[in-house]
């Protein structure tokens, strides 16, 4: 458990990185908030010892939780190496997720087809729509008895509810991204 010096310092560190964040002065989001500038300065300082009433206030004029307040810290971004990231292969084809952290709703690939290779697609959830963009040579997209060939920075949005497939119909190494955007269940 954090003493009461590591929570006001949390707190005081929060309130800083936040309101700077969002480009603001210490008086402007203390006028959002419904606080003096100078009380807002103290909380900011770690001087302060504020009532939950003040608390709430900071917290509403920040949009964001009361633990996030006095939460230690975490790093606003994290690196994933490649070889963290989950890959797997369908036939030739290696496909490599691009979302580390699960995002409801919200599937991204990279998918690396050789020359000639391609794979069938599942059918998602009724609703979901795919945008496939193509990186580097040319992918063919077979959807719902059409043919679409794309090309470097062509992108195909199409319904990912009805059977689909890809390949490379090139003589090199095609790379292409898929974002799936998930329907939610029906019921």
């Amino acid at each position: 458990m954090e003493s009461e010096e590591q929570v006001a310092g949390n707190l005081a560190d929060n309130i800083s990185v936040l309101r700077k964040s969002r480009g603001l002065t210490q008086a402007q989001i203390a006028k959002t908030a419904g606080i003096p500038r100078p009380t807002w300065a103290n909380v900011e300082s770690g001087s302060a010892n504020p009532t939950l009433q003040v608390l709430l206030k900071i917290s509403g004029a920040l949009q964001v939780s009361l633990e996030e307040l006095l939460a230690a810290r975490r790093p606003s971004a994290k690196l994933y190496r490649r070889s963290e990231l989950p890959n797997r292969t369908r036939g030739k084809v290696s496909i490599q997720m691009l979302l580390p952290e699960p995002l409801v709703g919200l599937d991204m690939e990279r998918l690396v087809l050789p020359a000639g290779a391609g794979m069938k697609g599942v059918p998602h959830t009724p609703g979901t729509r795919e945008y496939l963009t193509c990186e580097q040579g040319s992918i063919q997209l077979s959807e719902s008895g059409e043919i679409w060939r794309l090309e470097a920075g062509d992108v195909v949005v199409f319904r990912g509810d009805q059977n689909h497939g890809y390949r490379n119909p090139g003589k090199g190494v095609a790379i292409a991204y898929s974002v799936i955007a998930l329907a939610p269940p029906s019921g």
